[in-house]
C-alpha cells in the first residue's frame, strides 16, 4: 500500500563540502537534463552546473555564491524529486524553504523543468549581483527542542529595537522551526551580534553569501525578476503547493497571475513562514510521511521542530520525535544515505 507524502524542497546553504559530486553520485542517468541546464548557463556566460558539481574540491567562495549555489541545488533537488519511487509514495503536496519555493513550483508542475531552472538561475544571479544586506540565524528552542520561555519575544524585541535606530535595518526573514532567520543591513546585523548572548558557541550565526532575503531590501531584485521572468512560465500545478505564508495553491484552481505575483513579489520581499508551510501541510493534507529532497539534510531539524510546534502526531520535543521516528519513520531525508534507500528503492535517479 502506498504511503502519502508531502515533499519538502531545500533552500540555499544545503550544498556544502560533503555534498560535492551529489548529482554525479545519484543522478548519472539524468545527464540529458544536466546538459540542458549547462547549455542555458553557457549561453549566459556562466560556469556549467556539471563543472561545479564535478569540481576537484569544494570552494566556499565559489559554491556558496547565489549565482552558483541556486542552480546547483535546483539540479540536485529536482532530480531527487524525479527519483522518488511512485510505487511506494503518492505525492499529495510539495513545499519548500525560501529558494525551495522555486524548486517546489517545478516539482509540482507549476513550472516546467527548464522554466524552474530559469527562475532559480535568474533570481540567484540577481541576488548575487546586488548582494543587498545579509542574514543570520538565532535559536529559541533549547537542545531538547522545547521552546525557551520568552525566548522568541526576547529576540523580536531586540530585532525591532535595532531596526528603529538610525541607519540600522533588521527584520524577520524566515520562521524556521525552532530558529529565526534574521536579515538586515550590516549595521543592523552587527548590532544584533554584539548585543545578543552567544548560544552553544555558534549563534548568532552569519550565513555566508546570503543577502537580506524576504525583506523590503530586496525590492530592486523583485522588480528586476518580474521584468525578466514572464507570467507565461507558470502553469496549473499538478499537486497542491504550500507557499511561504501557509497558503495552498490547488491544481486546476490556481490563479496564475497571482502565483507569478506572489513568487516574484511577496515571496521575495516579505518574511517566509516555513513553519506555517509545514504546519498547514501536516494538518490540511495529513500525509503519512514528509520527504526532504537533497542535497544535504540541513532542513531535517527545522521540519521536525515545525511539526513539534504543531504537536503533530503527539510530538512535543526531541525525545518524542526520535521515539516516533524509531517506531515508524515520518521524516525521510534523501540527503542521508540510510534514508535515501527508503525513498528511491533500487532505481537510481
Amino acid at each position: 500500500m502506498k504511503q502519502t507524502a508531502v515533499v519538502v524542497a531545500p533552500g540555499r546553504g544545503t550544498y556544502n563540502k560533503a555534498e560535492l559530486g551529489y548529482f554525479a553520485r545519484h543522478h548519472a542517468a539524468r545527464g540529458e537534463m544536466l546538459d540542458a541546464f549547462d547549455a542555458y548557463r553557457a549561453d549566459a556566460g556562466q560556469e556549467a552546473v556539471s563543472a561545479l558539481d564535478g569540481a576537484e574540491r569544494f570552494s566556499g567562495a565559489k559554491h556558496t555564491r547565489g549565482d552558483n549555489a541556486s542552480p546547483l541545488i535546483y539540479a540536485c533537488a529536482f532530480a531527487d524529486y524525479l527519483a522518488i519511487d511512485r510505487d511506494r509514495f503518492d505525492v499529495i503536496g510539495v513545499t519548500g524553504n525560501s529558494m525551495g519555493w522555486y524548486i517546489a513550483l517545478a516539482c509540482g508542475g507549476a513550472l516546467d523543468p527548464m522554466g524552474g531552472f530559469e527562475v532559480v538561475n535568474t533570481m540567484g544571479m540577481l541576488m548575487q549581483e546586488r548582494l543587498i544586506g545579509g542574514q543570520l540565524i538565532y535559536p529559541y528552542f533549547d537542545k531538547e527542542w522545547k521552546e525557551i520561555e520568552g525566548g522568541r519575544e526576547k529576540i523580536e524585541r531586540k530585532m525591532f529595537e535595532i531596526d528603529k535606530r538610525a541607519d540600522h535595518v533588521l527584520g524577520l526573514s524566515i520562521d524556521l522551526g525552532g530558529m529565526l532567520v534574521i536579515a538586515g543591513n550590516e549595521a543592523g546585523l552587527a548590532a544584533f551580534e554584539a548585543e545578543m548572548p552567544r548560544v552553544d558557541d555558534r549563534f548568532p550565526m552569519r550565513l555566508p553569501n546570503h543577502a537580506a532575503f524576504h525583506t523590503a531590501l530586496q525590492e530592486p531584485v523583485a522588480e528586476e525578476g518580474r521584468a525578466r521572468l514572464g507570467r507565461d512560465l507558470f502553469h496549473q500545478p499538478e499537486v497542491p503547493l504550500i507557499d511561504g505564508r501557509g497558503a495552498i495553491w490547488w491544481p486546476k484552481a490556481a490563479e496564475l497571475s497571482g502565483l507569478w505575483d506572489y513568487t516574484l513579489g511577496h515571496q521575495v520581499v516579505r518574511p517566509y513562514d516555513f513553519t506555517a508551510a509545514i504546519r498547514v501541510a501536516a494538518r490540511e493534507l495529513m500525509p503519512d510521511v514528509f520527504i526532504m529532497l537533497g542535497p544535504g539534510n540541513t532542513l531535517g531539524g527545522a521540519v521536525a521542530q515545525s511539526l513539534i510546534r504543531a504537536e503533530w502526531r503527539g510530538m512535543v520535543d526531541k525525545a518524542s520525535f526520535q521515539a516516533a521516528q524509531a517506531e515508524r519513520p515520518r521524516l525521510l531525508s534523501m540527503g542521508m544515505d540510510e534514508q535515501r534507500g527508503l525513498v528511491v528503492g533500487s532505481h537510481t535517479g
